[in-house]
């Protein structure tokens, strides 16, 4: 186990995570302190507490509109999907007529 020190909102934490993750966790720590950062920007004031949870609204925002995005492009590859399926199907369907119609003559 390793423990990672890390600075957000001008603030200093020591977190524990599996050895060759520090660096991930590192990352994870300057997104946090991006949203902090904007956060402020924005005039947030009250300490923090409160710059911390607008980061975490912040993120939790981003998260919902990246899962909506995703829904989304789901729903259209299976309209697609079934799009494809239903011509290969008529397809089929056309190839045994003409095929029976061959077999007639």
């Amino acid at each position: 186990m390793s423990q990672v020190n890390l600075r957000i909102g001008g603030h200093a934490y020591t977190i524990g995570c599996k050895d060759g993750e520090e660096s991930h966790l590192a990352s994870m720590a300057e997104e946090v302190e991006r949203r902090v950062n904007r956060a402020r920007e924005l005039g947030v004031h009250g300490g923090e507490a409160r710059l911390l949870v607008m980061a975490a609204l912040f993120m939790a925002d981003e998260l919902h509109d990246l899962r909506t995005e995703l829904d989304t492009a789901r729903k259209k590859a299976g309209a697609s999907e079934r799009g494809k399926s239903e011509r290969i199907t008529r397809l089929a369907a056309r190839a045994e007529e003409i095929a029976a119609a061959a077999e007639q003559h």
